[in-house]
């Protein structure tokens, strides 16, 4: 097995987690070089395995992803054998990640007081709809529930329209990115006390601290945010403008000065001087003239042309990227944002690759999601001291 760099090598880290919430989680932490050992249910998996839309030769293509740098050990949680196993592997790890309904841990005889008393110094992520608390705790939580009672899902979409979804399982993405965080700062406690802690990341929560000033614009004004499409409310100009070329590109100007040089790009310079449009607030009470004054422009040229007017005069834009432009980028080309990882089956296949960038410890992809239970020896064998006869056994009584 290769030899695994990064900040957190040498930290172990037991995955509990299925879907998505808890195992990306535990993708954040293995990016780090974190040795993850992902517990599955024999037979079927990680449900994981499954999704997606595109399955070649029957293969998710989320599953490579997802579980990429984690050892796959199959264990039945649902026997004593099985639960005591997870105990035997919580003895020498540095964070346990679940993200079962709350209960079914206590139940199983794995709960944060079963654990501690084998490992005080372990730090268990709990990732879930409502957190392990108050009167929701109970309830079945998927992301999507998340992102809409943590007021997400009503802020985005076209005004005309139903609240729309962002296409991609951001509620799930964003508390596994809080339990990962919440675990590093508990790691850092523990460094200092020796003390482990539960990490109580709910999604719901996440969705609602990633929200800027939306209560308080409510608490304070009575202010309740709406669908507002492509545009933030009184930040202009910041919108996707049309090209000759039928070309979208994105320009952020709504700062004073990016505006003025905006001005000077566009051929407009006294438009800074406007009192329609020379401050942050008069621009955003004119946001609707200002947007269709631009696009008057910018449909007289192509994206490459505006491209470069914006390049040479310093004001931020971007285009509307599709997988397609993401792969060929020069920029993300040259920041290895990407990075190509050797499937079994598929060849190499990319990806999106390890983030933040690290100078000192950089973390690494260095192999995708692993077949079912495909590390059970090495897990069993070497880290257990479970011998072949044990294996055997093991599997016969269906709890590998």
């Amino acid at each position: 097995m290769t030899q695994r760099t990064g900040p957190l090598a040498g930290k172990r880290v037991i995955e509990m987690g299925v879907l998505l919430a808890g195992p990306f989680c535990g993708q954040l932490l293995a990016d780090y070089g974190a040795e993850v050992i992902k517990i599955e249910q024999p037979v079927v998996g990680d449900p994981m395995r499954q999704w997606g839309r595109e399955k070649p030769h029957g293969k998710s293509l989320w599953w490579p992803v997802v579980a990429r740098n984690k050892k796959s050990i199959t264990l039945n949680l649902r026997v004593e054998e099985g639960q005591q196993i997870v105990k035997d592997l919580v003895k020498d790890a540095d964070f346990l990640i679940e993200n079962f309904r709350p209960g079914t841990m206590e139940r199983w005889g794995l709960g944060w007081e079963d654990l501690k008393e084998i490992n005080p110094g372990l730090v268990m992520i709990r990732v879930t709809g409502f957190g392990q608390t108050g009167p929701y705790s109970s309830r079945a939580g998927y992301g999507a529930i998340g992102e809409a009672m943590g007021g997400l899902r009503y802020v985005v979409g076209d005004p005309d329209s139903a609240p729309a979804r962002t296409g991609i399982s951001i509620g799930d993405s964003l508390a596994a990115t809080f339990g990962a965080l919440g675990g590093l700062a508990a790691l850092a406690h523990k460094n200092e006390t020796g003390q482990g802690q539960v990490v109580d990341s709910a999604i719901y929560e996440a969705v609602l601290n990633m929200m800027e000033s939306l209560v308080t614009e409510f608490d304070v004004t009575g202010y309740i945010r709406e669908r507002t499409g492509a545009i933030l409310p009184n930040v202009s100009p910041s919108n996707v403008f049309p090209t000759s070329d039928d070309q979208l590109v994105l320009i952020a100007a709504n700062q004073d000065t990016v505006f003025s040089r905006l001005a000077v790009g566009m051929g407009r310079p006294e438009l800074a001087e406007d009192e329609r449009y020379s401050t942050h607030g008069a621009r955003g009470a004119h946001q609707q003239e200002l947007d269709d004054l631009i696009a008057d422009w910018t449909r007289t040229i192509t994206a490459a042309q505006l491209e470069a007017v914006l390049e040479e005069h310093g004001v931020p834009y971007g285009g509307i990227y599709r997988a397609p432009e993401i792969m060929a980028d020069p920029h993300i080309e040259a920041r290895n944002a990407l990075v190509q990882v050797e499937h079994p089956e598929f060849g190499p296949i990319t990806m999106q690759n390890v983030a933040p960038k690290f100078s000192e410890t950089p973390g690494s992809v260095d192999w995708v999601g692993p077949e079912l239970g495909a590390h059970n020896e090495e897990i069993f064998r070497d880290l257990l001291g479970i011998d072949e006869a044990g294996l055997a056994g093991m599997a016969d009584r269906g709890i590998i």
